[in-house]
This record gives C-alpha cells, structure tokens and sequence, in this order.
C-alpha cells in the first residue's frame, strides 16, 4: 500500500516562500502522477496542481500559476510544490495525492486515491 508524507509547512509573512515535499513508500511511487491539494477552513478541498509520473507533464490552477511550481525526483520518491509570493488566502491545509485514474491531468479529488495526512501553511503577518 502506497503511504504519503508531507512535510514543510509552516507559519510565512506575506510575500514569503515555501517549499513543501511529498514522500512515497511502501509501492511503486514513481508510476503515479502526484497532486498536491488543499483546504481551508469552511471550504471544499481544492487541487492545486498536478505532475505526471515522469515529471514531464504538470497542470496548475489558475489562482496560483507564476506563483507555485509543482516538480519530482523520482530517485528520491518526492514531489515538491514551491511556494512564492504567498498571500493570506493560500492559508491551508495542503495535501498530495496519488492518482489511479487514466486522466491525467486531473485535478479532481475522487481521481486520487492515496493520501497523506496533510501540512499546515499559514500566512500572516
């Protein structure tokens, strides 16, 4: 069974960066096109952006395009989505994902199937 881990969250002023990882174990990581999700308090859980298994193929959400920028290494079994010039709406909990469905680019929840436990982004000054 395929395990995520998130990492990287943290409290940033506005205008700050962060880079957060996405960890795979226990399958075959490097066969799964990798989401990365969010939800903020009182809202749905909204995709973010989205890389193909080999890393040459993303989709990105237009809220966030020119700001994040969604990569892989596959010899380190991670996907990385960094994070410039946040602003006080990217307050979230934020979520990867690996997709089981054949339509890539998705960046609908019900396409994913394995999840990890999500990080905390803040941004407040």
């Amino acid at each position: 069974q395929l395990q995520l881990v998130e990492s990287g969250g943290d409290l940033v002023q506005p205008g700050g960066s962060l880079r957060l990882s996405c960890t795979g174990s226990g399958g075959t990581y490097n066969n799964y096109p990798i989401a990365w999700f969010r939800q903020a308090p009182g809202k749905e859980r909204e995709g973010v952006s989205t890389i193909s298994s080999s890393g040459r193929s993303w989709q990105t959400t237009p809220s966030v395009k020119g700001r994040f920028t969604i990569s892989r290494d596959n010899a380190k079994n991670t996907v990385y989505l960094q994070m410039n010039s946040l602003k006080p709406e990217d307050t979230a909990v934020y979520y990867c994902a690996a997709m089981i469905s054949a339509r890539f680019p998705s960046l609908l929840a019900t396409d994913y199937k394995y999840w990890g436990q999500g990080t905390q982004v803040t941004v407040s000054s």
